[in-house]
């Protein structure tokens, strides 16, 4: 490098922003570089001046990475089959209410609709998902007091599906039915007592069941499906094979006062309990496998804890095992291999609703651990499982995010951010921005209401010990629609507009307060 001359030496030198100095001319802002986005077709000419965008392409086109601006595709079933990003093709979300959760769900069930993945959701309570399902010519169930039921003990396609198996898969299939309704039946019970039933009363449960299809296999109720009466009546007539389990030594009486807490606890459940009668009568419209489903139970009101909780576990009971059929159908070329998107929303209703559930949820989840299908459990804080009553449910029910092959973070309080490291690897850099993103919104002087949330439709998705990637869901105009959750508080004449926002690049675009989603 040649010596700069005598009489230069000593004096500054230009800087990045100018020279500096009196007379300089030094700018205290430059303007980047433009930059364009394309594909490596595209761009190949331009070398060296093209960059990767460092972030997956693979998957749903999710949103826009807060850093680069480039484009986050994301979703726990690509990044299993496609690329093995993940141990197991599952999720667990996490945020505070009005930050878009159930938002970026639906875009995840909307794109893999799209590749020819099945949306099923397990229980929609507000509704969230339903206008989404209907709009990809899905199905839609209706559930609740005076709306529909769905009977326990029905199998759905499962008993048909098994009528079309043979030697070891139809065993297993019905070792299947029989488990799910075991844990159905028990779970109710559970919920009604919040507390589970004792062994032996499970052993009871168990023997009954067998009785009860023997007995009425294909004679008691429409389609020859029995119903929870039918239980209740194969414990009170004692037959041989239940009075064996029970203990009773030979002695009826004595059968009567070990049955007697039981019999009581289901009887509540045929219809005039807290529970009504949704889950003792025939099931009104049966699960179809060959297109997205959604359970509709948000004709259950928000006080009835106990009945929303029993919904959710009976929906995904039965969605369970009928997935688990037309697997055993796809196993023996009986149907084609379908791929399906499973989602259970408000997990901590459930989980909450008595002591025991983290069990039956536990067994659920891990039922159907196959590939090819994905599952996300979205509820709103760790607290939510740290919340249970005794130091094993909380253990158990962290297992759910730790066993999570993905984990996607709204904004979170500071209070939540040391338990959620407990389980989830954050730096500190990004424990500040899930905590920024929690931060209430502000008052518009300007338009006379609240402002949009800071964190509205942002998230960090954690896969194992990665560094986090910050994104932004942006609404296309065609999911406007079926993501407006405030439908209730239109007006006739319609919703007002929301002022347009001037702040470009990475804040929300420009949408209607009414047409966010509320979670």
């Amino acid at each position: 490098m040649p010596r700069m001359p005598g009489k230069l030496r000593g004096r500054p030198r230009p800087t990045a922003r100018g020279w500096p100095g009196p007379g300089g001319g030094t700018v205290g802002y430059v303007d980047p570089a433009p930059e364009w986005r394309g594909t490596s077709v595209q761009v190949c000419g331009l070398w060296p001046f093209g960059a990767g965008a460092g972030t997956p392409m693979v998957g749903v086109p999710l949103g826009r990475d807060l850093d680069s601006g480039a484009t986050v595709c994301c979703d726990p079933v690509s990044w299993f089959m496609r690329t093995g990003l993940l141990a197991n093709p599952s999720m667990f979300v996490l945020g505070r209410p009005g930050l878009g959760k159930s938002t970026v769900v639906r875009r995840m069930a909307l794109g893999l609709a799209g590749y020819g993945v099945h949306p099923l959701v397990f229980g929609d309570l507000k509704p969230d998902y339903a206008d989404l399902i209907r709009a990809i010519g899905g199905q839609v169930i209706s559930l609740g007091r005076g709306r529909g039921n769905l009977n326990v003990l029905d199998p759905g396609t499962s008993l048909q599906a098994a009528s079309r198996l043979t030697g070891g898969a139809r065993r297993r299939l019905l070792a299947d039915i029989r488990g799910r309704r075991l844990h159905m039946v028990s779970a109710l019970v559970t919920i009604l007592r919040s507390a589970p039933p004792t062994d032996r009363e499970e052993t009871i449960l168990s023997a009954a069941l067998k009785v009860l299809d023997d007995r009425h296999g294909s004679g008691a109720g429409p389609n020859g499906i029995p119903v929870l009466a039918d239980l209740v009546r194969v414990i009170k007539d004692a037959p041989e094979a239940v009075r064996s389990v029970a203990l009773d030594r030979g002695d009826m009486a004595r059968y009567r006062d070990i049955t007697e807490h039981l019999e009581a606890s289901l009887t509540a459940l045929l219809g005039e309990g807290r529970l009504g009668g949704t889950f003792s009568r025939p099931t009104t419209e049966a699960m179809k496998l060959d297109r997205p489903v959604c359970f509709d139970v948000s004709g259950i009101d928000d006080g009835e804890v106990l009945l929303q909780a029993a919904a959710l576990l009976s929906c995904w009971s039965y969605g369970f095992g009928a997935v688990s059929a037309a697997h055993a159908l796809a196993d023996a070329g009986l149907e084609p291999q379908r791929n399906y998107f499973l989602v259970m929303d408000e997990l901590w209703r459930v989980l909450q609703a008595g002591r025991g559930l983290v069990d039956r949820v536990n067994a659920l989840t891990r039922l159907d651990r196959q590939r090819g299908v994905g599952l996300a459990m979205i509820t709103h804080s760790i607290d939510d499982l740290l919340a249970l009553s005794s130091e094993e449910e909380r253990t158990k029910a962290k297992g759910f995010v730790e066993r999570a092959g993905m984990v996607i973070c709204a904004g979170l309080p500071p209070a939540e951010i040391p338990q959620l490291t407990d389980v989830v690897e954050l730096t500190e850099a990004e424990k500040r921005l899930l905590v920024d993103w929690s931060t209430p919104p502000a008052w518009d002087a300007a338009g006379g209401r609240r402002a949009e949330p800071p964190g509205l439709g942002n998230f960090l998705v954690k896969v194992g010990s990665r560094p986090g990637i910050p994104l932004h869901v942006d609404l296309t105009t065609a999911e406007l629609e079926v993501n407006d959750t405030n439908k209730r508080w239109h007006t006739p004449e319609g919703p007002e507009p929301r002022p347009e926002s001037p702040a470009p690049g990475p804040t929300p675009v420009t949408r209607r307060e009414d047409d966010r989603s509320a979670d």
